[in-house]
C-alpha cells in the first residue's frame, strides 16, 4: 500500500476530521484512533455498528487515552514522538489547553505533519466558536444559490462542508509529507469548514469578486449555461445538458424541435440565457412525448451529456456503478459481511484497499501500545490509573 510507511495519529470526531483520516487510512497507512475512555461523539452517533460509523472509519485501530491525566498526556506525547502525521478537528482553543498543540509536539518531533480542521479557522474573531457542515454551508453562501428561484434557503444534501474540508486537509497533509522529504521538516496545516464551503463555491465566488454580481437560486439548471438542467418525461424527469450552439443545435434535432434551433431567441448562449424560461418550456414540451430512458438512448447516440435522476438504490442498481464496484465487501466480527462506499480514486499499481472494519472503542489498545515498546506492567498501570 503506498502509504504503509506512515503512521497517522487521529484526534477526530464527528465527520469533517475523520473525513481526512480516512483518505491515509484507504491507502494504507498505519492509523491509530485515539478516543477518551468513555466514547461522547454524538454527531456520529454512539452505535459503533451503524452504516455511518463503519463507512467513516474503516481500516483504522482504536485505542483510548484521557489526554486529561497527566500519565495519558505523557503517553500521547510517547506515540507522538514517532508519529508523521497527526489529524484533529476539536475547537481551535482546546488542543492548547490540553497541550497536544502543534508546538508541543514538535517540541518532541520536529518532523511532525499536524493537520487541524476548525469550524471557522485557528484564528479571528469566530476561532472559538463551534461549527457544524450546515452552519458553514449557510455561512459560505452555499444555502443562498441552492434550491427553486423564491424558496428561500436550502441545505445541500450532504454534509458537503464536512467533506471537502476533510478532502482539503488530508491534500494538505501530503502536499506537506512530500515538501517534508526536501525541507527534513514538518509544518502545521489548517482549514476549516468555512474556508472549504467558500472555496467550492468556485466560479460562483469568482461571479462576485471580478464582476460584483451575486449569484442567486436557479433549481436544477445551471446558472450561466442554458439549456443545462432537468427536463419532464413522460415517466419522470432527466438531466441533460446542452448549452453551447452546435449542442443545443444537435439537441433539437433529436428530440424533433428543429423550430427551436432556427428561433432567434436562442441563437447564442446569452439569448439562451436571457431566454431561458421560454427555451425550457419549449424543450419540456418535446421531451414529456416519450420516456427517460428513450431520451437517454437517443441523446447519447449524438453525444448530448443526459442521464437518469435516480433514487439511492437505482444508483447502486446501475451496470455502471457496480462494474465500478463502489459497494465492496468487510468482514465484521459482528455483523458478518458488510458493504461500504470504497475510495472513490484507484490507481494502477497501487490500488486502495478497504481491509479492516471500523473498530470499536479501545479495540487495539493493548496491541497498539505494545507495538510502540509498552510492556505488560506499564499498560497495566496506566489501565488502573485511568489514563487508557
Amino acid at each position: 500500500m503506498p502509504l504503509s510507511h506512515l503512521t497517522v495519529l487521529d484526534l477526530t470526531l464527528a465527520r469533517a476530521g475523520p473525513t481526512a483520516v480516512r483518505q491515509f487510512a484507504d491507502w494504507g497507512a498505519n492509523v491509530i484512533r485515539i478516543e477518551p475512555p468513555s466514547r461522547g461523539d454524538s454527531l456520529t452517533g454512539d452505535n459503533e455498528d451503524d452504516p455511518d460509523f463503519q463507512n467513516l472509519h474503516r481500516n483504522k485501530r482504536a485505542i483510548t487515552i484521557n489526554l486529561k491525566t497527566p500519565e495519558g498526556l505523557e503517553l500521547f506525547m510517547e506515540l507522538a514522538t514517532s508519529a508523521d502525521v497527526i489529524i484533529e478537528n476539536m475547537r481551535s482553543d482546546v488542543k492548547h489547553r490540553l497541550g497536544i498543540d502543534y508546538d508541543s509536539v514538535a517540541a518532541v518531533n520536529p518532523g511532525i505533519v499536524y493537520g487541524s480542521l476548525s469550524g471557522f479557522g485557528q484564528d479571528g474573531p469566530y476561532a472559538t466558536r463551534p461549527g457544524v457542515d450546515q452552519i458553514a454551508q449557510g455561512m459560505g453562501g452555499l444555502m443562498s444559490i441552492t434550491g427553486i428561484p423564491g424558496q428561500g434557503p436550502v441545505r445541500v444534501g450532504i454534509p458537503i462542508s464536512d467533506l471537502t474540508s476533510g478532502m482539503y486537509l488530508a491534500m494538505g497533509c501530503l502536499t506537506a509529507l512530500l515538501e517534508r522529504e526536501r525541507s527534513g521538516k514538518g509544518q502545521w496545516v489548517t482549514t476549516s469548514l468555512l474556508e472549504a464551503q467558500i472555496a467550492m463555491l468556485d466560479f460562483q465566488a469568482a461571479r462576485w469578486t471580478m464582476n460584483d454580481e451575486i449569484p442567486s437560486q436557479a433549481g436544477n439548471d445551471h446558472p450561466t449555461l442554458i439549456p443545462m438542467g432537468t427536463f419532464p418525461t413522460s415517466d419522470g424527469h432527466m438531466n441533460l445538458a446542452a448549452p453551447n450552439t452546435g449542442r443545443f443545435r444537435a439537441l433539437c434535432t433529436a428530440i424533433g424541435a428543429n423550430d427551436l434551433a432556427e428561433n432567434p431567441d436562442y441563437a447564442t448562449g446569452p439569448l439562451r440565457s436571457t431566454n431561458r424560461n421560454a427555451l425550457n418550456a419549449a424543450l419540456a414540451e418535446h421531451t414529456t412525448k416519450q420516456p427517460t430512458a428513450h431520451w437517454i438512448r437517443v441523446l447519447n447516440e449524438v453525444s448530448i451529456p443526459c442521464g437518469p435522476i435516480n433514487s439511492i438504490d437505482e444508483t447502486f442498481a446501475d451496470p455502471q456503478v457496480q462494474h465500478l464496484e463502489i459497494a465492496t465487501p468487510v468482514e465484521h466480527p459482528r455483523l458478518g459481511e458488510i458493504n461500504i462506499v470504497r475510495h472513490a480514486v484507484s490507481m494502477s499499481r497501487t490500488p486502495h484497499d478497504i481491509h479492516r472494519h471500523a473498530p470499536g472503542t479501545g479495540e487495539h489498545t493493548n496491541e497498539v501500545l505494545a507495538e510502540f515498546g509498552l510492556g505488560h506492567d506499564r499498560i497495566a498501570a496506566l489501565r488502573d490509573s485511568g489514563a487508557i
